[in-house]
């Protein structure tokens, strides 16, 4: 009777329970459990089960219920049943819902089974800031942040902002230790931020050269025992110790670094032994280098050592070493791929991008650096050893070459050629050089080009520009690209004056190669030469900005604004030029040239005398000394000039008669007269010392007055005579060239009299031309101010100098009534135009300087 329930205990015994089987109830199989899990396993396809008592599938299972008593409950697996019977007694009929679910979730209440109708959840507790343990973590985190700032400032160069902040992180990992001290917390100290903010200090010292400071705090890390492989850093403090030059203590520490690094570490201990080698190197302990270095070659050979080996047998002359280290050099593996698989091979696009992409990475990068640095070593290292390991540096040459034909550098066995003729012309040897650059004119493009480029700078050095043009030529055809060939082939035709195809050749050489500075200086000279000055100015102002500090070009923007009639500039720009050259004594000249012109005479005065100063000898400098001493009324100045010219160009009777002449004007009459005697010994027939010389002698009462009168009268009758020649010798000259005109007028047509068509004369006149107008070349920046400056003056310098010291008064003169030509102090004698310098010569000297150091030496010097 336990499981009989009359229906009058309850109000209503079957509320909440539904009107149909809840096995049908689609709606509810989601949230069954039982056969979600069928579902999903093989669960559901189990064979059933018998049931013991009737009226249950797998048993009566007591559940519990709304009303507290326990009835079995058919499970969703089972088999539906609308009631059963046990013992006889009839129970009431349940109806089955998934496990979990009672009669009491319908009465008011929904489904929720995340229990979102509670609400959202309490907000988070605030951390309490105040606590020691939150300012400890707050504190370590700025330090860890200013060590990553001063590492990053480190980075970006800016090394003051850097050591700040390292001494920043320093104060507050100071702060953190003792607040942990404080708080009772000191076991906790974090060993690794105290050993990160004291190497990052040690090391910004050392890159702010504070090396007492960083190894101060190097020190302090090493001594600490609680840190460890602290002993590593003595490798830092030795390169200090290296960089102060103290190298027995260098050697201590690196040694100390090497005893406690373990044989684990084998690239750390090669590096630490190399540096070893490297400063008993510069102790002069070449033995003790070539230990390290023969040990580093037989554990871990690499080309930098290989070299430096090579360097310490050279140093000590052994010869038979010297070869086997050089053997070695060139047999260390670079551990670098071959570059043919940078080359696509097949046609499958995806194997090709791939191959695209890594043809230009970093990995590709470093591996050409590699490749180029090796390279560098060897040609360095053949180039030295090979005058020393055979009798001739031919023949070590020769041996080189062999070796490296044998070697993974077949490539440099060429280069190593072109040395050996680059050799030979430092030894003055040009004909050797010139044969053995010929034996590349069968070889690879490259190498031809190469060989055919510094063949046509030889020979244009030599004049032989006929080939000179030919070498330009094969250089040209061997690499159209070649911008050294594209400007030897352009000097060659600027030299036959083609300006317009020189400037082609010039601006093709740009093309292949727009950072090409000779050829953007020598299109600027070829512009020139066109007189298109504003183009001219165009390249030389772009020149310019890419050669800041190089004189030359400062000194052609100069020459070119004064050809535009800008003085102002051309003197800015030479005062550029003497910031760079402030020793050069022709553009100091130049500068007072200019200022003349101008007409500021101090100004002019002060550039010509630091003219003079740095270079004493100069005709033009002295000239206009003198006569500015004579203009402001100070002969006795003016004497010692002019005293120099006449030291200079003693057959110049001139400027002796101009130091007498200062004697003169001075009031120094005695010295006047020794002076003219003098004067008149050397050049006893010269006039116009003869007549100072009677005049001297008359006021002064001399007997000698007599004997100078009868020798200047005899030598006027002389000149008189010779004019008369000169005069007659004209006149039939001139009737002689008007019969001769007559008489071949009815020749034939163009012919020409032998004396005007001679070649002989043609020839010797271009090359007189040739020889005082160099050639372009091709730009060095090197400036050589005997050359490259400016050392000319206008043609009519010479004229208007003179025509100033004809003019000058003569007021304290004691010969006020004399004629205006005995005050003249530009004399000339008797002979004429040779007396006078040469109008010609300062022309020409104004455009020779546009091409001074007319020179072609980048070829010659390939590394």
């Amino acid at each position: 009777m336990e499981n009989v329930h009359l229906a009058g205990e309850e109000d209503d015994l079957y509320s909440g329970y539904n009107d149909y089987n809840p096995t049908f109830d689609s709606e509810e199989l989601e949230n069954d459990v039982g056969f979600q899990q069928a579902v999903r396993t093989s669960h559901g396809r189990r064979p059933p089960m018998t049931a013991k008592f009737p009226g249950t599938a797998i048993g009566a299972r007591p559940l519990a219920t709304s009303f507290g008593s326990r009835i079995p409950m058919v499970s969703s697996m089972g088999r539906p049943m609308t009631g059963a019977v046990q013992d006889g007694a009839a129970r009431p009929m349940t109806a089955v819902r998934a496990a979990g679910y009672t009669s009491s979730l319908t009465r008011g209440s929904t489904f929720d089974p995340l229990g979102q109708s509670r609400g959202p959840a309490p907000p988070l507790e605030a951390k309490n800031e105040d606590t020691p343990e939150e300012k400890i973590k707050i504190l370590e985190k700025k330090v860890n942040d200013l060590i990553e700032e001063s590492c990053m400032a480190q980075s970006m160069g800016t090394l003051q902002l850097a050591l700040e902040k390292a001494k920043e992180a320093g104060r507050k990992e100071r702060a953190l230790v003792r607040q942990r001290e404080q708080s009772g917390n000191a076991d906790s100290i974090n060993l690794d931020l105290t050993y990160s903010v004291l190497l990052n200090l040690a090391n910004q010292y050392a890159n702010n050269e504070m090396y007492p400071e960083a190894l101060n705090s190097y020190q302090v890390i090493v001594k600490n025992k609680m840190f460890s492989n602290a002993g590593r850093l003595k490798v830092n403090m030795a390169n200090i110790y290296f960089k102060q030059k103290n190298y027995p203590k260098a050697i201590k520490f690196y040694r100390m670094a090497l005893d406690q690094i373990s044989n684990a570490h084998k690239e750390m201990r090669i590096k630490i032994m190399q540096n070893i080698g490297v400063v008993f190197v510069r102790m002069g302990q070449y033995s003790d280098a070539i230990t390290s270095f023969e040990h580093i070659m037989s554990e871990s050979p690499n080309v930098k050592t290989g070299f430096n080996l090579i360097l310490c047998y050279y140093a000590i002359g052994d010869r038979e070493r010297m070869k086997k280290a050089f053997q070695k050099l060139i047999a260390v593996p670079l551990g670098i791929d071959d570059e043919d698989k940078y080359i696509p091979s097949n046609d499958d696009p995806g194997s090709n991008m791939v191959i695209e992409a890594i043809k230009n990475d970093q990995l590709h990068q470093m591996e050409r650096d590699l490749k180029v640095l090796a390279e560098k070593y060897i040609m360095t290292a053949a180039k030295l050893i090979a005058p020393a390991i055979e009798t001739s540096f031919a023949t070590g040459f020769d041996w080189c070459v062999d070796m490296v034909k044998s070697s993974q550098y077949v490539e440099l066995a060429n280069d190593l050629e072109i040395n050996k003729a680059i050799t030979y012309l430092r030894q003055k040897d040009f004909n050797q050089a010139v044969e053995t650059l010929k034996t590349f004119e069968k070889k690879d493009s490259r190498v031809k080009s190469a060989a055919a480029t510094n063949l046509s700078f030889l020979y244009f050095l030599e004049k032989d520009f006929d080939q000179a043009d030919r070498y330009a030529d094969l250089a040209m055809n061997a690499d159209r690209y070649n911008p050294a060939a594209l400007i030897n082939k352009g000097n060659t035709v600027f030299v036959k004056q083609d300006y317009e195809k020189a400037a082609e050749f010039y601006k093709e050489a740009l093309r292949n190669d727009s950072s090409c500075t000779e050829a953007l200086y020598n299109l600027g000279l070829t512009y020139k030469r066109l007189s298109r000055l504003e183009e001219a100015l165009d390249c030389f102002l772009k020149l310019h900005a890419i050669l800041r500090n190089s004189a030359q070009v400062m000194y052609q923007l100069a020459n070119l604004y004064e050809l535009l009639e800008d003085p102002q500039q051309a003197i800015e720009w030479l005062m550029q030029v003497i910031s760079v050259t402030p020793t050069d004594p022709h553009v100091l000249a130049k500068l007072g040239e200019l200022h003349d012109a101008e007409g500021d005479k101090s100004q002019a005065f002060q550039y010509y005398y630091e003219s003079f100063r740095y270079f004493p000898s100069n005709i033009d400098v002295i000239e206009w000394l003198g006569a500015y001493y004579i203009e402001t009324q100070f002969c006795e100045k003016a004497i010692q000039y002019f005293e120099r010219a006449t030291l200079i160009q003693p057959t110049q009777v001139k400027w002796q008669l101009m130091v007498a002449s200062c004697y003169r004007r001075s009031g120094n009459y005695q010295k006047a007269l020794e002076t003219y005697k003098d004067i008149h010994r050397k050049f006893p027939e010269n006039v116009e010392c003869l007549r100072f010389l009677v005049r001297l002698c008359t006021d002064m009462g001399l007997k000698e007055v007599q004997e100078y009168a009868t020798k200047l009268k005899k030598v006027e009758k002389m000149k008189e005579i010779r004019e008369q020649r000169v005069k007659s010798g004209r006149e039939g000259s001139a009737r002689g060239r008007k019969e001769g005109r007559e008489g071949s007028a009815g020749s034939a047509a163009g012919v020409s009299t032998p004396v005007l068509s001679s070649p002989k004369k043609s020839v010797i006149k271009e090359d007189v031309k040739t020889v005082s107008q160099p050639e372009p070349k091709l730009f060095s920046p090197l400036l050589d101010s005997g050359k490259d400056s400016s050392h000319s003056s206008n043609s009519n310098k010479g004229e208007r100098l003179s025509a100033k010291l004809r003019s000058l008064p003569g007021s304290n003169e004691p010969y006020e009534a004399s004629s205006p030509k005995e005050l003249d102090a530009s004399y000339v004698d008797p002979l004429g135009p040779q007396m006078e310098r040469p109008k010609t010569g300062a022309k020409q000297r104004v455009e020779d300087d546009d091409f001074a150091d007319a020179e072609l030496g980048d070829d010659l010097l390939p590394e």
